[in-house]
C-alpha cells in the first residue's frame, strides 16, 4: 500500500484526532462562498481544524476564508454545524501547521498565565462609519469603519498602510495588523473607554 493511498485513507474524525484542539478566544472575520463577511469568535482550535461561533453559517462542505487574530488567514471547508456557529477544517502546508501549533502554544500558555488579552471585546458597527484615517508621512484619508472594539477596527479603505505602521483613526493611535479583501485591520496602542470610542475614532 502507497504512503498517499495510507493518507488517503484515514477517516476524517481520525485525522481530526491528530492534532490536539485548545480552548482560544480569538475574534476575526470570516467569508463564505457566496461572498458574505460575518464577524466570528473561535473557542477552540488545532493546526488542523477549529470551532467559531458566527452568526451566518453554511452548509457542511462549504469553503470558508477567515482571518484570525493574532493567527492571520486560514481557509478550509465547514466539517459540521454546532450550536451558534460551525467547525470547519485547515487546509495548510506542514510549515503552516507547524507555524499554528506554536501561535496555538503561544496563546494557550498567555491564557494560563494571564496575560493581557488585547481583543476580548465586543465588536460594534458605529452610527457614523465614516472616518478619516492619517499616515505616518502626515497623509490624511477618509475610510469606512467595518466594526470597532475597545482594542481595534477594521476598515474599509482603497489604500493598505505597510503592516506594523502606525495610523491615527481619528484622533486614536493604532498599528496596522492585517490586510482585509476591501481594506484593512488596526490595533489600537491604548484600550479605548466604550464612552469615547465612537467620538474619538470618528474625530476630524
Amino acid at each position: 500500500m502507497s504512503l498517499a493511498h495510507k493518507k488517503s485513507a484515514i477517516p476524517a474524525a481520525e485525522e481530526r484526532r491528530r492534532f490536539q484542539r485548545v480552548k482560544v478566544h480569538l475574534l476575526g472575520r470570516y467569508m463564505l462562498p457566496d461572498r458574505r463577511e460575518f464577524p466570528c469568535q473561535v473557542v477552540n482550535m488545532s493546526p488542523g481544524g477549529l470551532a467559531l461561533l458566527a452568526p451566518g453559517i453554511g452548509n457542511v462542505g462549504d469553503r470558508v476564508i477567515a482571518y484570525l487574530d493574532h493567527i492571520g488567514r486560514v481557509e478550509g471547508k465547514i466539517t459540521r454545524i454546532i450550536d451558534n456557529g460551525f467547525a470547519m477544517t485547515i487546509a495548510a502546508t506542514a510549515r503552516k501547521r507547524d507555524k499554528l501549533a506554536a501561535q496555538l502554544t503561544w496563546l494557550a500558555n498567555r491564557d494560563i498565565l494571564n496575560l493581557p488579552e488585547d481583543r476580548r471585546h465586543d465588536r460594534v458597527v458605529p452610527r457614523n462609519p465614516i472616518a478619516v484615517i492619517t499616515l505616518e508621512d502626515g497623509t490624511r484619508m477618509t475610510c469606512r469603519i467595518i466594526d470597532l472594539s475597545l482594542s481595534g477596527s477594521a476598515v474599509a479603505a482603497e489604500h493598505r498602510p505597510p503592516l506594523q505602521s502606525l495610523v491615527l483613526l481619528g484622533r486614536v493611535q493604532a498599528r496596522v495588523v492585517r490586510n482585509l479583501e476591501e481594506g484593512f485591520a488596526m490595533e489600537f496602542i491604548h484600550e479605548q473607554l466604550a464612552e469615547t470610542l465612537e467620538e474619538s475614532v470618528t474625530a476630524r
